[in-house]
């Protein structure tokens, strides 16, 4: 059985004190029960990662931390950038690579979403990994070559069992848009499909691909409901403690 993740991505979002007021507001919302039926997954910004974590590990809070994104050398000269090595001393357990807005405004590509990987696992991070397609791809009817070549490229030459796999697509995420459940699931499947191409049917079965993209305490029961969605990377509604707790109640 998969274990359903939902993850939080609050994006550029929450100084350390907001982070602080959230994450313990949630703890109140959410039961071990709650924690039973899903891993739970937060990613704040880089500068509130410190704050959060030591929340977390003070108040036993059985909450992942996740980063937004690495860069791909351990250190070095690369003015502004944040290594794996920083979010392991973080006790980061999450990494997010390839959101559709770092390769919108970022030039991200799927040469540098699989260096990004290689350095999660070098720091023994685990990669939340985003494929997705925009409206343009979609009307073109290209959504599944667009998709097979982020997983191809981007996953190339490594484990993929010990990642976890979001399908964002591009036109539904922050727009209020989200997928039809049934239409989400297809896609997935489709990764699932092909992961089994990329590696074999026992990885491609246990991997756990998660839905991003406008996701909601109103639509996340239906898209739990499908049998390929395996849990959720939430924008804006995890911004919120009720609303982000009921969509990991769903």
């Amino acid at each position: 059985m998969r274990k359903p993740i939902i993850a939080g991505n609050w994006k550029e979002n929450m100084t350390h004190t907001d982070a602080i007021s959230l994450v313990q507001t949630l703890s109140y919302e959410l039961q071990e029960k709650d924690y039973d039926r899903a891993e739970v997954v937060v990613c704040p910004p880089f500068t509130a990662l410190r704050a959060v974590q030591l929340i977390l590990e003070n108040d036993h809070i059985p909450i992942a931390l996740g980063a937004q994104n690495l860069f791909w050398e351990d250190e070095g000269a690369y003015t502004g950038e944040i290594s794996g090595k920083f979010l392991k001393a973080l006790h980061c357990d999450y990494v997010i690579i390839g959101h559709s807005e770092r390769r919108k405004y970022f030039n991200e590509t799927d040469e540098t979403v699989n260096k990004r990987i290689e350095a999660a696992f070098r720091n023994d991070l685990k990669p939340i990994v985003c494929v997705g397609e925009t409206d343009e791809e979609r009307e073109a009817g290209s959504t599944e070559e667009v998709i097979g070549r982020q997983l191809r490229d981007g996953l190339a030459g490594h484990d993929i069992s010990k990642m976890v796999i979001a399908y964002e697509p591009v036109w539904a995420i922050g727009t209020g848009k989200a997928a039809t459940p049934e239409d989400a699931n297809d896609t997935i499947g489709f990764i699932r499909r092909t992961i089994g191409e990329i590696s074999d049917a026992k990885v491609a079965d246990g991997v756990r691909i998660q839905y991003g993209g406008s996701v909601s305490a109103g639509n996340i029961a239906q898209l739990m409901g499908q049998s390929e969605i395996d849990g959720a990377l939430v924008g804006g509604a995890s911004l919120d403690a009720k609303s982000f707790a009921m969509i990991v109640r769903y």
